[in-house]
């Protein structure tokens, strides 16, 4: 199983970045696909995560109304657009695979990408 990271980088408060995961290894579908965060210091906290279809998200506060997860199941990758980026959003972004239903912990995901950084400077 690999999960492929992209779309990171620096960018200026107020900014937007568009990451990606690409999947392999698996059956795409047959997966949701959660996004989390971890800052230098800090515990890897929960971001948000997408059914299986893609029609059902479940995002943390710090983010909803600023970010949007999607995904192409026919291109076995998933999506985080993430707008009026702020510095406390700097961190390295995972993204990882569950067989539940929107689960937010962190326990609850199976297999980890390796992360693409995010800095977001004001």
């Amino acid at each position: 199983v690999q999960l492929q990271a992209s779309g990171g980088g620096l960018v200026q408060a107020g900014g937007s970045l568009r990451l990606s995961c690409a999947a392999s290894g698996i059956t795409f579908s047959s997966y949701a696909m959660g996004w989390f965060r971890q800052a230098p210091g800090k515990e890897r906290e929960f971001v948000v995560v997408i059914s299986r279809s893609g029609g059902s998200a479940y995002y943390a506060d710090s983010v909803k109304a600023r970010f949007t997860i999607s995904r192409d199941n026919a291109k076995n990758t998933v999506y985080l657009q993430t707008k009026s980026l702020k510095p406390e959003d700097t961190a390295v972004y995972y993204c990882a695979t569950s067989q539940l239903w929107l689960p937010p912990k962190r326990s609850e995901y199976d297999y980890w990408g390796q992360g693409t950084q995010v800095t977001v400077s004001s």
